[in-house]
């Protein structure tokens, strides 16, 4: 299916030419596409089985307004591999806001730095809810997740079929926020749902069988602005960060946040299945936080691995309409460790590394439980958001192995694929989407996970250029749907 963006802004336009998350390695895509067969440089290896799935904003027709790279449309680029051979295809995630323009034929919405006020009211922030942030397997599906907190999108893991919105057989009163958790060993999801009027925060968990076993409210002071959680065995953990949403500019129907670096960042440790009032908050220096790796109990104490971000704010040197766009999007991110002690209620905290990376991954079969590795993204100097490499950290001794995608190359959030039979924690693959700027050409580079600096097992050639993006995930060939 072909989109009407193409061709319908002026080529000296500012959206073009002044907006690089429009142009491009952003450049959206219009086509909707499946090849098989797909040209393998190197040779795949038979154990590989599954799908790699990653989202990201693909704006199905031009954009009013100033356009923020969170706006756009969600779309899902996924390789599957089997028997050594490897296929692709795309497909937008059909959610209603994306269905209303279809049939409209044009954007109905304006995005997070345009005012909302004239925007469908289909929920409380005058968004459209894009599904373009996150993936995660549950039980039979994928689900398409957005970071401001909408509905779990449903997808075929192998066609990319949009199955509607899942409310898990009607037990989901509310949202749930892009980075939810799956713990493969009980089987349940975590997540977290957020907005700017009370409830501020809820939690909840979505048992095996697929509906919602607990949910409650979390007493916060105010709107925040999270966008991860992390659980342990027991415990999930929460953040309420000095990220805020600024009342005034929301009261006009604007879009703006400020860090607060008078408020400390806080860490709420509450029973996976506790009580609202259970929470334990434990109070850190102000930072904010993108993602975390995973956390687990250590005696008395909970931990928790993460990317830390100091204190993300606007850069002095950015100027015009999109400066605050641009320079929240420049990351200076670090990995960094937290120990919270329940007994005493004393925090500890530091560095793990002073480089910049990102987007981390981990073994998601050992989610809450005492991991060595992640596999995170080394960001780029460049000034939008580039990743130009793969760190793999070993957080027990400090030991790091790195693939360099190369000059011009750019890479995608990269998940672990386990080798079936795994005998270790990094027994098998890492595997991301690279744009090679120089040929104008993508491709997918599958990586032993024990030695990242051995360089590609096998690049995989795709057909069609896949647009920088956000989240991706890793689906094991015994857990598809056939």
């Amino acid at each position: 299916m072909a989109s009407t963006l193409e061709g319908t802004l002026p080529a000296d336009s500012w959206e073009v030419t002044g907006n690089p998350y429009l142009a491009g390695l952003y450049a959206p895509v219009a086509e909707e596409r499946t090849d098989e067969g797909l040209e393998v440089i190197g040779e795949l290896p038979p154990d590989l089985d599954g799908v790699y799935l990653r989202n990201g904003p693909n704006p199905q027709f031009a954009p009013t307004g100033r356009y923020h790279w969170f706006d756009g449309d969600g779309m899902v680029h996924a390789v599957r591999f089997h028997d050594g051979r490897a296929s692709y295809r795309n497909r937008w995630v059909r959610t209603g806001g994306f269905t209303r323009e279809q049939i409209e034929g044009r954007a109905v919405w304006t995005g997070v730095i345009e005012p909302r006020a004239e925007n469908p009211r289909d929920d409380h922030l005058r968004l459209k809810d894009t599904a373009n942030t996150d993936l995660l397997w549950f039980r039979d599906r994928v689900l398409a997740l957005w970071y401001l907190s909408g509905e779990a999108y449903a997808l075929d893991a192998v066609s990319l079929e949009s199955l509607g919105a899942d409310d898990f057989a009607g037990t989901l009163p509310c949202r749930m926020s892009a980075h939810a958790k799956v713990d493969e060993q009980t089987g349940e999801l975590l997540f977290f749902d957020y907005g700017p009027l009370p409830p501020y925060m809820r939690y909840g968990v979505i048992g095996p069988t697929g509906v919602v076993t607990h949910l409650v409210e979390i007493d916060l002071p105010g709107a925040r602005l999270p966008h991860d959680m992390a659980a342990t065995e027991h415990y999930s953990i929460l953040m309420d960060l000095p990220l805020v949403a600024d009342a005034e500019a929301a009261r006009q129907g604007r879009h703006k946040i400020v860090f607060d670096g008078e408020l400390p960042a806080r860490f709420g440790v509450i029973p996976r299945h506790g009580a609202g009032d259970e929470i334990r908050w434990f109070e850190a220096e102000p930072c904010y936080v993108y993602h975390s790796i995973n956390a687990w109990e250590d005696g008395d104490e909970v931990v928790l691995d993460l990317c830390r971000v100091n204190k993300p704010a606007p850069r002095r040197d950015a100027v015009g309409p999109l400066a605050k766009m641009l320079s929240y999007l420049r990351l200076d991110a670090h990995l960094y460790r937290y120990r919270f002690n329940l007994r005493t209620g004393a925090v500890s905290e530091g560095p793990l590394d002073d480089d910049n990376t990102e987007f981390p991954t981990m073994n998601l079969a050992q989610l809450g439980r005492p991991t060595r590795f992640a596999y995170a993204m080394r960001i780029s100097p460049e000034p939008t958001l580039l990743f130009d490499g793969i760190v793999k950290y070993d957080t027990s001794s400090g030991a790091q192995n790195r693939h360099w995608f190369g000059p011009g190359r750019w890479g995608s959030e990269a998940p672990f694929a386990a080798r079936p039979g795994a005998s270790a924690e990094d027994d098998g693959y890492v595997v991301s989407f690279v744009h090679d700027q120089n040929e104008d050409r993508s491709e997918v580079v599958v990586l032993d996970a024990r030695d990242l600096s051995a360089g590609p097992v096998a690049r995989v050639l795709l057909p069609a250029r896949v647009p920088l993006g956000f989240h991706a995930t890793w689906v094991r060939g015994d857990q598809l749907v056939l």
